[in-house]
């Protein structure tokens, strides 16, 4: 399946649009990444622990969009948005969403 943000795949024809197609994944940060993240906070670098959990987070979500799309029957997926929110109370869950068009390239 191709996957792109740009509204074209290049050297490809588009001859169906499928629907936009959508992947949301909601994902809570346990006490021990949000400690780790804390102690890096204090004493500086990156936070490894919560960049694991913001990449699974959007590969489970453009794998989701991905098998939406081919249930649709397309093959590729343009215009690829992906955004992300911090959620509740205490900020301890991340929301990441991505959406795109459903097409049929040749």
């Amino acid at each position: 399946m191709i996957v792109t943000t740009t509204p074209t795949v290049e050297g490809r024809k588009i001859v169906e649009y499928r629907g936009i197609v959508f992947g949301e994944v909601v994902s809570g940060v346990d006490f021990v990444k949000d400690f780790a993240a804390g102690l890096t906070n204090f004493f500086g670098g990156r936070s490894g622990s919560y960049e694991g959990e913001l990449i699974d987070a959007r590969e489970s979500a453009l794998n989701e969009m991905m098998q939406r799309a081919a249930s649709l029957g397309a093959n590729a997926v343009v215009g690829v948005d992906v955004d992300y929110e911090v959620l509740g109370q205490a900020n301890n869950m991340l929301m990441v969403t991505v959406s795109g068009t459903a097409v049929v390239v040749q």
